[in-house]
């Protein structure tokens, strides 16, 4: 009977063991709308099957999330995967033994992985110099501009015929104020925006060696006069009302949904949140440009995040990993994330299933973002990747308020964000080397 019974139990363990459930952690920035997304496709995915469950866990801003891992990895706890913004995707390259590369997570795995299958500008972004795949495109975006149409037709100004140029916005700014607007502009994540994305729609560059991705000696040289007639061209819309500076990051958005503020240059993954919330009539629009500026408009930049796949795991986890990605990559998954969310479909099929079902022809404009990055590149446009780019971007808030507060002129904070952000590029390079 005691053999029998221990059999049984023996049996019973076994067959949990052969049905225990694979659990992996996925650390990610996502808020609001956005966030409610994240959990709904992790949610998705584990009702889809019942090998592997993937937990999302929210762990702050991009960059507290990112500092978070990196004490993660060294105390041997570090999630399965980690989302990471843009800005730094050339500290995790550089970061080889922390990180294991999608391409091989999902070969390893017998999982189909074609970085063709991926928009060009996307892939491309996160894939290294010998052609592998780092990391895993996610929520894509690019920087787009956003316009209160109520406010516009209050102001007597053309809702069909929005601006396209700087000049255009200054002087529909203008009427604005007129009209008794109190924050006809405002700007979210301004270094992204208004030098990273500004230098590659006017075919211009930020840094050398291509903006960084030819290698590590890059230099940044956002001094141009280019650069400073702009900065100087926003310096005298904030002392005039036309621009009013609202923080740093994405905190300006609550402005434009609010109703505040009629205009903000942002991240098209902003869309979600406005379609939701926002009690006016709105649209989205290219981002400005100089229109004597040879080039321009050229093709703005990546900007979101990818993920990234933490090593030091087990098999059965990088297995569960490549599962979930190739759940996320399926087009009609893209496809729904996209219209929800207003981050670019980042495979050629969920662009192409996206506007068979007539989105967007439905929701004029959400098909902007997609647009200005599937033009043709140039060596000054392809992207920004350069080290230490978090604290980089910190530099660029901290001068561009200089400047929106009167306390520093446009040129002075363009040198100071060169000379400051160079000697970072100088110490990752040291860092780095060999």
């Amino acid at each position: 009977m005691r053999a029998k019974l221990t059999a049984l139990l023996l049996g019973a363990a076994f067959a949990a063991a052969a049905h225990a459930q694979t659990e992996i952690q996925w650390w990610h920035s996502m808020t609001a709308v956005n966030g409610e997304m994240v959990n709904q496709l992790a949610a998705d995915f584990n009702a889809k099957q019942k090998e592997y469950k993937v937990v999302p866990v929210f762990k702050g801003g991009y960059d507290e999330s990112m500092t978070a891992a990196i004490a993660a990895f060294r105390a041997g706890n570090a999630p399965d995967i980690l989302q990471v913004f843009e800005v730094g995707t050339a500290t995790m390259m550089a970061s080889k033994g922390a990180i294991v590369p999608v391409s091989k997570v999902m070969s390893d795995a017998g999982r189909k992985f074609d970085p063709a299958a991926y928009v060009p500008a996307v892939a491309g972004y996160y894939t290294a110099p010998n052609g592998q795949m780092l990391s895993f495109p996610f929520n894509s975006s690019t920087t787009v501009f956003y316009v209160n149409k109520d406010a516009f037709e209050k102001a007597g100004l053309d809702t069909n015929n929005l601006p396209k140029t700087w000049p255009e916005v200054a002087l529909a700014a203008a009427k604005l104020k007129a009209s008794g607007h109190k924050c006809p502009l405002t700007i979210a994540w301004q270094g992204w925006t208004q030098l990273e994305s500004f230098s590659t729609w006017h075919n211009t560059l930020l840094a050398t060696k291509r903006n960084g991705l030819d290698g590590m000696d890059a230099r940044l040289v956002a001094n141009s006069p280019l650069h400073v007639r702009h900065i100087e061209n926003l310096a005298n819309m904030a002392k005039t009302g036309l621009f009013v500076y609202k923080g740093r990051a994405n905190a300006p958005e609550a402005t434009f949904v609010s109703g505040e503020c009629a205009m903000i240059t942002t991240s098209s993954g902003f869309y979600g949140n406005v379609a939701k919330n926002a009690k006016f009539k709105f649209a989205v629009s290219t981002l400005p440009y100089y229109p004597d500026v040879p080039g321009a408009p050229q093709n703005t930049v990546i900007g979101g995040a990818s993920l990234w796949v933490m090593s030091g795991k087990t098999p059965d986890h990088y297995k569960a990993v490549a599962a979930f990605f190739d759940y996320l990559s399926q087009p009609e998954v893209q496809s729904t994330f996209h219209k929800k969310t207003g981050y670019l479909p980042i495979t050629l099929a969920s662009y192409k299933l996206t506007e068979q079902s007539g989105f967007y022809k439905e929701n004029p404009g959400t098909d902007t973002a997609v647009n200005q990055m599937i033009r043709k590149t140039t060596d000054k446009s392809r992207g920004i990747r350069l080290g230490n780019y978090v604290q980089i971007r910190a530099i660029e808030d901290e001068e561009l308020e200089q400047v929106w507060a009167g306390k520093k002129t446009a040129k002075e904070a363009l040198d100071a964000i060169d000379k400051r952000g160079n000697e970072l590029l100088e110490r990752f390079e040291k860092a780095h080397k060999g």
